[in-house]
């Protein structure tokens, strides 16, 4: 009888615990979970365990699609698909994920192994994008599509009205550059890539052939791109 006493502390924290994640979902997501199974993995890195974000992400990834597709449609009625499918790319991607779980306060809740922490996974735009997208998921698979809408719109609404006309993307705007100045098409080339797999570092260089070239970082091949784009994009439209 005594040693089942003393497990009570122990039982006490973890239903703690559990209860402040809990409220911490239906605070974020406006959905408060009976079964916390799938936030939990969605807020584990590989590092820490097999049962990781990774399958949720997959999941949530085409749930933030669907979504914000259909919101796009409705909200921008008179658009053409080009515009459209230049506000979705620009709203869809993994650092604007990532920036939308550093509001909802993700990086605290991790659960990373030692040497991702010590790497700085915590602020890794690829894990916080996928921790967000996993979930995502986590919330479709608990409470459905319109739960997830829900949150969806809420917590991108700030971000689908930034912008009165369709925002175009710095690849496409340096190509139309080129084609508008009888410039042979932009290349990308990695010259770089540093740092562990969990937040690898790429270092891209961007070239309008025989005329100008700018060199970017970013947690991932397209970033870096999109960055080097938009640095050669100014540089050019400066000249």
């Amino acid at each position: 009888m005594g040693d089942g006493g003393a497990l009570e502390p122990d039982r006490g924290r973890i239903l703690s615990v559990s209860d402040d994640l809990a409220g911490w979902i239906a605070d974020t997501l406006g959905h408060r979970p009976a079964d916390l199974a799938d936030y939990e993995r969605a807020l584990t890195h590989g590092s820490r365990s097999d049962a990781n974000y990774e399958r949720l992400e997959f999941l949530g990834d085409r749930v933030l699609g669907l979504v914000m597709a259909e919101w796009l449609y409705e909200r921008f009625p008179g658009e053409p698909e080009g515009a459209l499918s230049k506000r979705y790319n620009a709203l869809v991607t993994g650092a604007v994920c990532a920036e939308v779980a550093r509001g909802l306060g993700v990086p605290a809740r991790l659960r990373l192994g030692k040497q991702a922490r010590d790497d700085g996974a915590s602020d890794s735009d690829n894990v916080l994008g996928d921790v967000m997208e996993g979930l995502l998921g986590a919330l479709y698979r608990d409470a459905g599509l319109e739960a997830a809408c829900g949150a969806i719109r809420r917590l991108w609404a700030a971000r689908i009205t930034a912008d009165t006309s369709a925002p175009q993307h710095p690849k496409s705007a340096l190509q139309e550059w080129a084609a508008a100045h009888q410039r042979k098409p932009p290349v990308y080339e990695i010259v770089d890539r540093s740092g562990p797999g969990h937040a690898p570092r790429f270092t891209v260089k961007a070239m309008i052939p025989k005329l100008v070239e700018a060199l970017a970082e970013g947690g991932s091949k397209q970033e870096a791109e999109t960055a080097a784009a938009r640095m050669l994009l100014e540089k050019v439209k400066s000249r």
